[in-house]
């Protein structure tokens, strides 16, 4: 290990005092081991004493140059060779930007101090500080829950909006005739809710006496031309915001995901974030793309509640994030944020599917990798918010009486076809398993298939926003170009459904939404464009609940026209998944699945004659849907209690349990979920729950894992060494070692904390030990530099100060630092000998952001991160050591044969 110290008054082994005095001519001067040695002494002590110190620690070794410190290396006492040795620029953590969140509160005298002092407020008080905490955090969480809700009801509103006006506009330029005669009757025409406009109207609101040559004549290219720009239009735009931040493509999940796993990513939970994903995807989806809003609003709904708990935006530039520090100071640390961003993410899910108790399964299973029953009640509080605001809005023009049950289930509601009896039997369970197979199959085909596209993209694209920008456009034409063209090549009218005397009003209104793309209004659709040219939640509502069981029943898709959908979908659904729009998953595999899920069942009729022994059409897509998404992202409990949200039928628990576990094994066989995929292809350093099973294969100690090339400081330190030691490297703690005592650990100070006391100039005179060298005495507990209160330097969370902030001058260089009152005095530590397995569990159960190994003597010989138990650094790590033990075997052999 490389440890480096500066000019402090220490004594030897033997307890003799001894100090040394700091020259500015000479660049070795002031550097000590962990054992108190300075390189920097005389030469006719420098032997001596650090002979004694090898006998005494059996630590030191030989010395090594490192830029322009002269250091000692320390070793690891024979277990892993001394760990692996880390350059400056490879600083623990900070690649690429990235840091761990702190989740545990530095126990220094200062936070004691404070401790202390609120609990003194509270003695005899019977609303303490607790209870308003309490109260605020409750409040908080409220407040949340009605803001994700609104940004849901906007985001939904303005995207259909604009989706109803492109398909308007195409719709008047592909029937012209049909256009006029609307016009001229739109005065007798009232207006109609918003969830039961449809882009290709064909109900009583237009002529039927229309003749179908109008229909199909010779104005298709300019409907394609209106059709084509409105698609890269809206598709450009969303682009746009990902290019003002990048961060706002993709769905939010996998990012968030990381967020709760302890990695805080670069502007992920920032308002302007929220703002570029919001608008951004209410475009993308506008444009026809097969992306959908689910997933981004899970990311929406997590940058809602960490700006809210933080007491407005503290993330835009120039806001002052300590404006309401007194408000919210006990919100204002990675351990708060972390529980209020869980806590969006369960609401987003609420928002996105009306699923309340499903949101908080998703925020437990996929989301928070740290997870207390307080935490359950407080997701499960704030998904019941967003719920219920939903529900109030959606009921508005009811004067809040009596609510429609269809607003309550955003897959509409699903009924027993045949009375008390269940749409399936019990041997169809066994095609349940088997449809939950074959979509793991699809799922991984999907995967595989997006990960070699993603791999692609970060080599050939994404290092351009330019190109990026670019293969938005291609895509966007691309997707348009066949999603007109399918219509056209299915070319062929069906039959509107006349005999609709049993079925429901929810499948009566659907009917209304069937498209009659060159058909004749009124009376035809076409069976490809009902499924393209609409909302995607129409489409699936229209796989979900046309019945289709038997003779009796219509076919309202064919078999040819679901295969039709579904391959050219789901393979443009690879493609687009990626790009540089914000777009989610949830609904492309739901829609695919549905459509794949319609044609297994269509399938099993056609095999049976239609004489009714299979289930319903119906029953096989949502099977189906669970199946994509299920192989797609390998969620099982959430998506289970998601889905029977979604549906409002418990009949499909048992299948829909056997389902998803069904494409989850299969799925796990060839690779990995989605989500998964792309956090491991960004290389962010993602703690998996379970230890990696190299480490359990083989085994492994802390002392081969950890990095040896520490930066340590000691008790009292001067001000320009601080300042130095920030500067040449970017480690987020330093390790605090008494010299006084042998080397041993004192505490750790963080980063945050060393540039806050330099930045107030917390550093007391040069001179200010000059009494204590004379005589010969300890430091003491005197403090040697002013105080600064624990609620000063948190104050600026979660903009601390960085050592660019610092203006360090010459005079100041020499003052003296006193850490003792700002070190973490109590920071977890194991030892070298620990097993990997014990250290990994330690380190992620606890959400940790280093862990410092020590000896026997309590000496620090190393230090471990998140990247370190990574399953590639485990790896090194154990062919590291196999190398060392080769080259020693191989010196040994040749000192024999020289013997």
């Amino acid at each position: 290990m490389t440890t480096k110290y500066r000019d402090i008054p220490t004594t030897d082994p033997n307890g003799n005092q001894r100090s040394y005095q700091n020259n500015s001519n000479s660049d070795e001067d002031g550097m000590y081991s962990s054992g108190g040695e300075p390189s920097g002494s005389s030469e006719e002590n420098d032997e001596d004493d650090l002979s004694e110190e090898q006998d005494s620690s059996n630590r030191f070794e030989d010395e090594i140059m490192i830029g322009n410190y002269k250091t000692i290396s320390l070793r690891g006492d024979g277990y892993g060779g001394g760990g692996h040795y880390r350059s400056l620029g490879e600083a623990s953590g900070a690649d690429n930007g990235i840091q761990s969140h702190n989740y545990e509160p530095d126990e220094s005298e200062v936070w004691r101090a404070h401790v202390a002092q609120v609990h003194f407020q509270n003695r005899g008080q019977w609303w303490t500080t607790g209870k308003t905490r309490s109260l605020k955090k409750w409040v908080l969480t409220f407040a949340v829950g009605v803001v994700q809700a609104l940004v849901a009801t906007v985001c939904n509103l303005a995207s259909r909006n604009l989706t109803k006006q492109k398909f308007e506009h195409v719709y008047d330029l592909l029937n012209p005739a049909e256009a006029t005669a609307t016009a001229s009757s739109s005065e007798d025409l009232t207006t109609t809710s918003m969830a039961e406009d449809d882009l290709f109207q064909s109900g009583d609101d237009v002529t039927a006496n229309v003749e179908a040559e109008s229909a199909s004549g010779g104005y298709i290219q300019s409907a394609f031309v209106a059709y084509v720009l409105y698609q890269v239009i809206f598709a450009a735009i969303s682009s746009l915001f990902v290019w003002f931040e990048p961060v706002s493509a993709g769905s939010g999940i996998p990012e968030i995901k990381c967020y709760l796993n302890g990695i805080d990513l670069p502007r992920v939970v920032d308002v302007k974030t929220l703002f570029c994903k919001v608008v951004g995807v209410t475009f993308s989806v506008a444009a026809g793309l097969p992306v959908g809003k689910e997933g981004p609003m899970v990311h929406s709904g997590s940058v809602v509640a960490a700006s809210i708990s933080q007491g407005g935006l503290p993330a835009c530039p120039g806001n002052g994030a300590d404006k309401s520090f007194s408000r919210f100071s006990d919100f204002r640390n990675d351990r708060e944020k972390r529980d209020f961003v869980a806590c969006g993410a369960a609401a987003g899910v609420a928002a996105a599917f009306g699923a309340p108790i499903g949101g908080v399964l998703f925020s437990l299973e996929e989301g928070a990798s740290y997870w207390s029953t307080k935490l359950t009640w407080r997701a499960f509080f704030c998904a019941m918010t967003t719920l219920a605001t939903l529900f109030w809005i959606r009921n508005v023009d009811t004067m809040w009486g009596q609510a429609n049950v269809d607003k309550l289930f955003s897959f509409g509601e699903f009924n027993s076809l045949t009375g008390e009896d269940s749409n399936f039997s019990i041997w169809e369970l066994s095609l349940f398993v088997v449809i939950g197979c074959l979509g793991g199959l699809i799922g991984a085909v999907f995967n595989a298939t997006n990960e070699h596209l993603t791999i692609w993209r970060m080599k050939h694209v994404n290092h351009s926003k330019l190109r990026r920008f670019l293969e938005v456009v291609a895509v966007s034409f691309l997707v348009s170009l066949v999603a007109f063209l399918m219509p056209v090549l299915w070319g062929r009218c069906t039959d509107l459904p006349t005999d609709m005397q049993d079925w429901s009003n929810q499948e009566k209104s659907l009917v209304e939404h069937l498209v009659p793309f060159r058909c004749e209004p009124g009376k035809e659709y076409n069976e490809v464009a009902s499924l393209i040219f609409t909302e995607p939640d129409i489409a699936i509502k229209q796989l979900f609940h046309f019945r289709e069981a038997g003779a009796d029943d219509v076919s309202t898709f064919s078999s040819g026209a679901l295969f039709m959908f579904f391959i050219p979908y789901i393979m443009l659904a690879t493609l687009t998944y990626g790009i540089a729009v914000p777009s989610g998953l949830f609904v492309p595999s739901l829609l695919s699945g549905a459509a794949f899920g319609r044609l297994f069942g269509h399938l099993l009729h056609k095999l049976d004659h239609t004489s009714g022994t299979f289930a319903d059409s119906g029953t096989y897509a949502l099977m189906g849907a669970a199946a994509v998404l299920g192989g797609m992202a390998r969620m099982t409990i959430s998506l289970t209690v998601i889905l029977l949200e979604a549906t409002g039928d418990m009949q499909y628990v048992l299948p829909l349990m056997l389902t998803l576990m069904a494409a989850r094994f299969t799925g796990n066989v060839f690779n990995e979920g989605l989500y998964d995929i792309h956090i491991h292809l960004k290389h962010i350093p993602f703690l998996e729950p379970d230890v990696p099973s190299v480490a359990e294969r083989n085994e492994i100690v802390a002392g081969q894992v950890m990095s040896t090339e520490v930066k340590c400081l000691r008790p009292v330190e001067r001000a320009g060494v601080v300042y130095d030691l920030l500067r040449s490297c970017s480690h987020g703690t330093f390790p605090i070692v008494d010299t006084a005592s042998g080397g041993t650990l004192y505490g750790t100070a963080s980063r945050y904390m060393l540039c806050t006391l330099l930045q107030r100039r917390a550093f007391g005179s040069p001179d200010v030990l000059d009494d204590y060298h004379d005589q010969g005495h300890d430091l003491g507990p005197r403090r040697l530099s002013p105080l600064v209160q624990w609620d000063t330097i948190e104050k600026a969370y979660p903009n601390y100060p960085t050592v660019d902030d610092i203006e360090m001058r010459d005079q100041d260089r020499d003052g003296w630092l006193d850490l003792r009152p700002y070190a973490n005095t109590a920071p977890y530590t194991v030892n070298e000998t620990a097993s990997i397995q014990r250290t990994y569990r330690l380190f992620r159960t606890l959400g940790l952001r280093f862990l410092c190994v020590v000896n026997h003597n309590n000496q620090v010989v190393g230090i471990i991160t998140r990247k370190d138990l990574l399953p590639e650094a485990l790896t090194d790590s154990l062919l590291r050591g196999r190398n060392a033990h080769t080259l020693d075997d191989e010196e040994d052999e040749d000192h024999h044969h020289i013997m």
